[in-house]
C-alpha cells in the first residue's frame, strides 16, 4: 500500500465548532434580538434580559437545546460525507463504496481487511499482471490469507507468491495454498506469459533477551507484564518482510514501572526477507534491580 489512509487528516466539509462556541453565538444573537425588540418597542416596557440567570430559565434551556442540536447536526453531516471516502467508510457504507470498485466483502471479513483489498483492486487495475493485482487475488481467495507478497528473484521471470496465514505461526496449510494457487492460475487472472509459484511464508523464530531495571515502586509482576506487552504488540505488527528492530522491541518493554531496558540478544536488528515472517520464541528478561 503506497498510501497510508490513517495518516490523512479528516476533511473539513463544514465548520464543526464545539458546543460551547455554538452556545456563545446563540446567546449573543439572543441578546442582540432582545435589545433590538426592547429599544424599538418602548411601549412593551421590556426589561434588560440577563442570560446568566439560572439554568432552569426557559430561554436558557431553549438556547442550550438548540446549540446541542446544531453541534450534533454538524457532526452528523461531516460523518455522512466522510463515509463516502475510503479512509472513513465502515460497515455498510464501506460495502457500497467497495462495490463501486467491483469488490465485495467476504463472509466475516473485517473492515480493515476489506479496505486493504479495495486499495489493491484499485492499484492492480492494469493490462498486465501487476503485484497489487496478484496480491488482491490471493487475499480474495480465502479469508485465512492475512497477507501475501508477490516477488521475483534476480532476473528470473518466475513469480513467487508467499502466503502469510491467520494461523498463530503464520504458516499456510496445504489446503489454503491449493485454494490460493487455483485462484491465481485461473486463465481469467493469470497473464499468459506468467509462471506463478505459490508457497507458504517462511517462519523465522527469534529468541530475545534483555536486562531490565525497575523503578523503586514497581512490583515484581512488572517484568511479566512487559513481556506480555511485547508479545501482544508484535502479534499486531508482525507482517511479511517486517524487520524486528532492536529499538522497536525494547520500546515495547518500557511499560509503566520499567526504568531502563538493555538488549543482550540479539544486539542488532533482525532483517526479514520479503517472504519471511518473524515470530517470537523465548523472551528472557533479567531483573537487574531498581533504579531511578
Amino acid at each position: 500500500m503506497t498510501i497510508n489512509l490513517t495518516a490523512l487528516p479528516k476533511p473539513q466539509i463544514i465548520d464543526e465548532p464545539n458546543y460551547d462556541v455554538i452556545l456563545a453565538r446563540v446567546v449573543s444573537e439572543f441578546v442582540t434580538l432582545w435589545e433590538t425588540l426592547r429599544t424599538d418597542n418602548p411601549s412593551l416596557n421590556l426589561p434588560p434580559y440577563d442570560v446568566t440567570m439560572l439554568e432552569t430559565d426557559p430561554a436558557v434551556i431553549g438556547m442550550e437545546a438548540e446549540s446541542f442540536r446544531e453541534s450534533l447536526l454538524r457532526a452528523r453531516i461531516n460523518d455522512a460525507i466522510r463515509a463516502n471516502l475510503l479512509a472513513f467508510a465502515r460497515g455498510s457504507d464501506l460495502d457500497h463504496l467497495a462495490a463501486f470498485y467491483d469488490v465485495s466483502r467476504m463472509i466475516d471479513e473485517l473492515d480493515d481487511r476489506l479496505v486493504t483489498r479495495v486499495i489493491l483492486a484499485i492499484q492492480g487495475r492494469s493490462t498486465g499482471g501487476t503485484e497489487p493485482r496478484y496480491k488482491f487475488i490471493a487475499m480474495s481467495a480465502d479469508l485465512r490469507v492475512q497477507d501475501a507478497i508477490v516477488y521475483t528473484v534476480g532476473r528470473s521471470p518466475l513469480i513467487h507468491v508467499a502466503v502469510f496465514s491467520t494461523a498463530p505461526d503464520g504458516v499456510a496449510p496445504a489446503d489454503l495454498l491449493a485454494i490460493v494457487n487455483a485462484a491465481l492460475q485461473n486463465p481469467a487472472v493469470r497473464m499468459v506469459n506468467d509462471t506463478i509459484e505459490v508457497a507458504s511464508a517462511v517462519q523465522q523464530v527469534v529468541n530475545l533477551a534483555a536486562d531490565l531495571w525497575l523503578l523503586p515502586d514497581a512490583d515484581v509482576a512488572t517484568v511479566a507484564r512487559a513481556e506480555a506487552n511485547l508479545r501482544t504488540a508484535w502479534a499486531s505488527a508482525r507482517a511479511l518482510g517486517r524487520d524486528l528492530t532492536a529499538s522497536w522491541w525494547t520500546a515495547q518493554l518500557m511499560i509503566s514501572g520499567v526504568h531502563k531496558v538493555a538488549p543482550t540478544a540479539p544486539i542488532g536488528d533482525i532483517i526479514a526477507p520479503p517472504a519471511s515472517a518473524i515470530s517470537l520464541g523465548t523472551i528472557t528478561l533479567t531483573n537487574r534491580g531498581r533504579a531511578f
